[in-house]
């Protein structure tokens, strides 16, 4: 029964949070909305007992997402003064949703307690060892059948991160200048520094 419910509520609020990531005009609030997909798709993972997908739902995409929101920040002209005055109004929406992922962990967790879930033990029917979880099957082919895909894309990676480091570095020995301390007393203060006020952006002409 506990399963049931858990399911229809996972699957709900996944649908819901799917439309409102296309709906939404602010582009964080969508990608708030795919965070809360995601978090009800791994639940219902965990539901059919495929704790590993559920595991990389919550740790690779959660974690792409979050660099999706900084890029978000960082390039897209986003005004927060708007969205700090729109904070008293969606308040009480905000305290339905803790509400609501509140109800699911309160659930998720009466459920692991009474037993009603059953955590990847295999039947012998779907998983290539008996007797171990999906993890560990998936682990054992990994290593046997596909271990040479497996190393050849670790050095690809590899490959890719070294790139990387080398086209992002910077020699250290490379001369940096000298400072001119007589010039630098005898500048007036005025023409020292200029303030600047520069609008959202816009950048400063030097």
């Amino acid at each position: 029964m506990i399963q049931t419910i858990a399911f229809y509520l996972f699957a709900f609020l996944l649908v819901l949070s799917a439309v409102c990531v296309i709906t939404a005009r602010n582009p964080v609030h969508s990608v708030l909305w795919l965070i809360l997909a995601f978090f009800n798709g791994a639940g219902l993972m965990v539901l059919v007992g495929a704790e590993f997908i559920a595991m990389l739902l919550v740790i690779v995409y959660v974690g792409a997402v979050a660099v999706l929101f900084l890029f978000v920040v960082m390039m897209l002209d986003i005004d927060f003064a708007e969205l700090r005055a729109g904070f008293v109004r969606n308040f009480p929406l905000g305290l339905l949703i803790a509400l609501v992922l509140l109800a699911e962990l309160v659930l998720g967790i009466g459920a692991y307690q009474v037993g009603g879930l059953d955590l990847g033990t295999a039947t012998g029917l779907a998983t290539a060892i008996p007797g171990r979880s999906n993890i560990e099957s998936l682990g054992a082919v990994l290593y046997r059948d596909y271990l040479f895909l497996f190393e050849a894309a670790g050095v690809i990676l590899l490959v890719a991160m070294v790139g990387a480091i080398v086209l992002t570095h910077r020699d250290r020995r490379a001369p940096r200048g000298q400072q001119n301390i007589s010039r630098q007393n005898a500048r007036h203060p005025d023409e020292a520094t200029v303030m600047r006020q520069p609008t959202i952006g816009e950048g400063i002409e030097l």
